[in-house]
């Protein structure tokens, strides 16, 4: 891992064996946000103490009906490099939160953050407004893509709070969290553009890693999420829109179930996922149209590859 004293001599040589100071790669935030008034408040001061500052910062209000657009104009009055804008979608529209999730309307927002950015970068982050994290994060996270030419997407490791205590979401090494997903500039113009459905974070992954991008979450580096994954959605609903995101991808049944029951083990809604895949498969409801992108992920479901996803799910 790089840390601030060790940019001169990893990541730059002068002339007759003298190291010479190369500044870090550039880096960018995008927060879409629809009704993040308190958890915009603490991200903003997570934020200013970093301790590799981003370039810009733009929140992207998604027709927040609390005080998330006044927030945001007033976290824009205390630095140059943030700023706040309407997100396209939601001008003059009503859309219901839960039907705007499912079709991706944080992903609508985060690309008109990403066309919106006036000051040049390398990396764009996503980064969602109910996190927090220590004030070395972002040099962590940039020195990650410095150190790996090939990561193409990389984000922290989700901690959530749980009976007291801050606990890992561990998921797949190779998959980034949404909530902290950082981009490299050429692999996100190589996969885009980006899906506008529920599942849009496997489909961009995979479409990397088959033009030979890396994508990983980092084990040691954590971000605290102060929502319980799904909690907007509520129990059913969450795991009702993962069983439909399961047929979207093209699922294995077999690698379904057996993810159902593991999930099942610490909540018993996840159950739902089973059906609403099984109705979505009935109603002919589309699937990802990228056949490349569907065949991955199926190979990756095959029985050979449980193990290691078992050990991965566990941090291991």
């Amino acid at each position: 891992m790089v840390g601030p004293a060790d940019w001169r001599s990893t990541f730059g040589l002068g002339s007759g064996g003298t190291n010479m100071m190369l500044e870090p790669p550039s880096y960018a935030l995008i927060t879409p946000a629809r009704n993040e008034a308190a958890n915009l408040r603490r991200l903003g001061a997570c934020l200013v103490l970093q301790t590799l500052a981003p370039t810009q910062w733009i929140i992207v209000d998604d027709g927040s009906t609390d005080e998330t657009a006044d927030v945001a104009r007033e976290l824009a009055d205390t630095a140059h490099w943030i700023s706040t804008m309407p997100c396209p979608m939601t001008v003059g529209r009503g859309d219901a939160l839960e039907v705007g999730r499912r079709s991706g309307r944080d992903v609508v927002a985060f690309t008109a953050g990403v066309d919106a950015l006036r000051e040049s970068w390398e990396i764009v982050v996503k980064l969602d407004a109910d996190v927090s994290f220590e004030a070395d994060f972002f040099e962590r996270l940039i020195g990650e893509f410095t150190a790996d030419p090939s990561l193409g997407i990389a984000s922290g490791t989700c901690y959530e709070r749980e009976r007291g205590r801050w606990r890992p979401y561990h998921v797949a090494r190779e998959h980034a969290r949404g909530a902290t997903r950082a981009y490299r500039r050429e692999c996100l113009s190589e996969i885009g553009p980006l899906e506008h459905q529920i599942g849009w974070d496997a489909v961009d992954e995979i479409r990397a890693n088959l033009a030979d991008w890396s994508t990983r979450s980092l084990l040691d580096l954590p971000f605290y999420h102060h929502r319980k994954l799904g909690e907007r959605d509520g129990a059913r609903g969450q795991w009702q829109a993962q069983g439909q995101m399961a047929h979207y991808l093209d699922y294995r049944l077999s690698y379904l179930v057996l993810r159902t029951c593991w999930r099942a083990l610490r909540e018993p809604a996840a159950l739902l996922m089973i059906p609403s895949f099984l109705a979505a498969r009935l109603r002919k409801q589309p699937r990802c149209a990228d056949k490349a992108v569907r065949r991955r992920l199926r190979a990756e479901q095959s029985v050979r590859t449980l193990p290691l996803r078992i050990r991965q799910s566990l941090g291991r």
